[in-house]
């Protein structure tokens, strides 16, 4: 909500956040305007917290790059030392669209993108922003997170913390007697438990907005038991359901399993010891409560590139062997015959495939131009980061899309992505 207050001629404007259900965090802090330069500033569009879904195109990017401002959020700390990703100069990219030659600038404008980074054998080649944003934005990315939360998942099972072949009720009791007795950590990774949801992000009646509903009303706890009360559709194992309920007991198991918030286990196995530039920070569903597994995360679009070199590096820091061996392997192949393989997902109306809560882009004779064995983490509205072992690539694009999934939008950065990795080679 935004108020306009008119100061010594001029008109100074305040964005406010709502309070809702106990999330006591305000969307700015009104100050007083100290000259004639201050009364012109650009205005803030924060919208509503219950709003998120449904945001207009102007409430959207400043929205996104305030989100520790309509929640309860917890900091991922840094550590000392930065990880270098030397610059280099931007490079041009042109590709087709509509029938005609598109440039970055084109892009972007089309795409409403907020930010977009291109890492080519560690070093940046393209780096740019949008939508006001700058290198010190933190913007949400929504789903992506699920791919940083099944990461953990890898870095405690090296620790010997998990098993992904035990049951998920074995980690998190809560869940017992419902749709996830008998299923698996890796039925979970897999979105495969066989629970019943509904995924449908702008219907208010549907499990993903009750599950939002939740964790705005401020109770410890009350995801979990959204999720214990789930029936069962499916035998587990058998069926891809997409499910952002699912995917936050990822968050819930790694707490269990490590004693630690998952934001500092976060901080501790990757985050400090990759060398971010920035502490990030990460949404909870509740004041001091469990972070949400599978979305709310917020950084810098050079940590989240950051974030994509250390899967590029298979999970290893300086030496240092975080993930299992054959973990990120395991993570992105699909028998090309499972129900999880690229063009097989939603009835075959999708190309991509699913992992271990990365899609997986198709291989061999199905590869798209320039995408062969590449895979991602992707969020609604437009959010994405990519990687691409063959190419030694990895690119992170942030937008702010007007639905929440747009196919014409999302393969046009598909082939935005192919025109820069044909430029590189």
């Amino acid at each position: 909500m935004s108020m306009n207050v008119r100061v010594a001629g001029g008109l100074f404007t305040m964005a406010f956040g709502l309070l809702v259900g106990g999330c006591a965090q305000t969307a700015s802090t009104p100050t007083p305007v100290a000259s004639d330069s201050a009364m012109h500033t650009k205005p803030t569009y924060i919208g509503r917290a219950q709003d998120l879904y449904d945001l207009t195109p102007l409430y959207q990017p400043d929205t996104y790059r305030n989100m520790d401002q309509l929640y309860f959020t917890r900091n991922v700390a840094r550590g000392e030392q930065v990880y270098p990703l030397p610059q280099l100069p931007n490079m041009d990219v042109t590709y087709e669209a509509d029938g005609s030659e598109k440039n970055v600038d084109d892009f972007m404008r089309r795409n409403r993108v907020g930010g977009v980074l291109i890492i080519k054998d560690g070093n940046v080649v393209l780096e740019k922003y949008g939508l006001g944003s700058d290198a010190n934005t933190r913007w949400t990315s929504f789903s992506v997170v699920k791919s940083i939360s099944s990461t953990l998942v890898g870095a405690a099972v090296e620790q010997g913390l998990i098993d992904v072949q035990a049951p998920i009720t074995q980690y998190v009791p809560a869940l017992a007697g419902g749709a996830y007795d008998g299923v698996t950590v890796e039925q979970v990774l897999h979105m495969s438990s066989g629970a019943d949801w509904n995924e449908t992000y702008r219907d208010p009646t549907s499990d993903r907005r009750e599950l939002f509903t939740r964790q705005l009303s401020n109770t410890p706890g009350s995801l979990v038991e959204q999720m214990s009360q789930l029936e069962r559709k499916y035998e587990p194992g058998t069926v891809f359901k997409y499910s952002t309920g699912e995917s936050h007991l990822q968050s819930e198991l790694i707490h269990a399993a490590t004693g630690m918030t998952t934001s500092d286990y976060l901080s501790d196995r990757i985050w400090a010891r990759m060398g971010m530039e920035q502490s990030a920070y990460w949404q909870l569903d509740a004041q001091a409560g469990q972070e949400i597994g599978s979305s709310g995360f917020s950084a810098t679009l050079k940590d989240y590139g950051r974030f994509g070199q250390f899967i590029l590096n298979d999970g290893v820091i300086d030496g240092e062997r975080i993930l299992p061996e054959g973990w990120m392997a395991k993570a992105t192949e699909v028998d090309p015959a499972s129900y999880l393989a690229p063009g097989k997902l939603y009835g075959g109306d999708y190309i991509l495939g699913y992992g271990y809560q990365w899609w997986l882009f198709p291989t061999g004779e199905q590869a798209r131009d320039q995408h062969d064995g590449a895979f991602e983490a992707q969020g609604i509205f437009g959010q994405f980061v990519y990687v691409n072992p063959k190419e030694n690539v990895v690119a992170v694009i942030w937008s702010a899309w007007p639905e929440p999934e747009m196919d014409k939008q999302e393969m046009e950065t598909y082939d935005f992505i192919a025109a820069a990795i044909k430029a590189l080679k």
